[in-house]
């Protein structure tokens, strides 16, 4: 039998290489510790991925999955350490591991990749001050230039992501749906950097991206359009989040030829790319693809699970600056989304909720398979 894990190694190393080529980069969307310590995760960077983001629903994942956990977890109660204390020890100590695996990127690409993302507790959603001192927690428990702290862009999460931008943390924004919101955690991103220019010190080594999510952004459009009586109003599904996206490419793109950027980037600073999440196909009646291929251009990042890498390598179509393509077509489809009566603005909005609920709920599934585990 042939060595089809050879092969499609050999497809996708070329594959990721192309999209480096056009300026993306893949990072992969899952982390647990039997990936590490069986050695995929290094087969995956030796392929060319360049990034790892972790959240409470891998997390999640990884614990419940196998007994790769129980004996740190046993030991861990046996000293006294309590069920959340216990799932930070079990996060920082993955995270760091996988910084270590992945810090040759990051110093090969000069901080420009190589990172690994680990998310502040989605209970701090709304609790600006409790968000920035988990954050800062966390940032001195791993302690790895290579490190993203994950804030959601909540109203709460905007000056959270400032003050730590100002304190010098690398911050990965999540859980962005809209163009609005994504421009209000651009202008933290700015104003951190100005105030600690103004403040003389150093911004060079500072690192953000902006992580949109796109298939959940369709599957909740999709039902809203299903109900509606307009005929033509099913010709919208399943185009709403590509849409979205190219759209805020274009913001950053205006964010980025502006004179306030242009004055902070004489000091040094590099810009705040945006990261294309939720990329996995959530319908299986939709191209397996659908949130990557039309998706690519330079100051992006696609993180994708195993089997949406697996994909673009086997079949993907891999053609430079599709993210530019069909503008005139995504400005229609959310002029006539708005024109059903379906508020683009309402829906970033539930999305956002529902999101922190679902890590919510991830984060808890761990905490209580901690318990069980060591019968706290």
């Amino acid at each position: 039998m042939p060595d089809t894990r050879s092969a499609q190694t050999s497809a996708t190393g070329n594959a990721l290489k192309k999209l480096a080529a056009y300026g993306q980069s893949c990072w992969l969307d899952d982390l647990s510790r039997r990936m590490m310590t069986e050695g995929e995760l290094s087969r995956f960077v030796a392929e060319g991925v360049c990034g790892v983001t972790a959240n409470p629903a891998t997390m999640a994942r990884a614990i419940t999955s196998g007994t790769d956990y129980d004996a740190d977890i046993q030991h861990a109660a046996a000293a006294g350490r309590s069920s959340s204390e216990i799932y930070d020890a079990l996060l920082t100590s993955d995270v760091r591991r996988a910084c270590d695996m992945l810090r040759p990127v990051y110093e090969e690409s000069r901080g420009e990749d190589g990172f690994v993302s680990l998310e502040v507790s989605p209970w701090l959603a709304d609790d600006t001050g409790g968000s920035i001192a988990e954050a800062k927690r966390f940032w001195a428990a791993v302690d790895r230039p290579n490190l993203f702290i994950k804030i959601p862009g909540t109203a709460a999460g905007v000056p959270a992501i400032e003050e730590l931008l100002f304190d010098g943390i690398n911050i990965n924004i999540t859980l962005l749906f809209s163009v609005d919101r994504y421009e209000a955690v651009a202008s933290a991103y700015l104003n951190a950097l100005e105030r600690r220019i103004a403040a003389n010190r150093p911004v060079a080594g500072i690192s953000s991206v902006a992580s949109f999510f796109l298939s959940r952004i369709d599957v909740l459009v999709d039902k809203l359009l299903e109900s509606k009586a307009d005929a033509h109003a099913r010709d919208l599904c399943g185009k709403i989040a590509v849409a979205n996206a190219k759209l805020a490419y274009q913001s950053m793109k205006r964010i980025l030829a502006a004179r306030r950027w242009e004055a902070v980037r004489s000091h040094g600073v590099r810009g705040q790319r945006l990261l294309w999440a939720s990329t996995s196909t959530k319908n299986p009646d939709y191209p397996d693809l659908m949130y990557v291929e039309p998706l690519i251009g330079p100051m992006t990042i696609s993180t994708m699970p195993e089997q949406t890498i697996a994909a673009v390598l086997d079949h993907g179509n891999i053609v430079a600056g599709t993210i530019e393509q069909g503008m005139e077509e995504a400005r229609d489809v959310m002029e006539r989304l708005d024109r059903l009566d379906i508020r683009f603005a309402d829906v970033a909005a539930r999305l956002e909720r529902e999101g922190v609920q679902q890590f919510a709920e991830a984060l808890d599934k761990s905490i209580d398979a901690i318990k069980k585990n060591a019968r706290l």
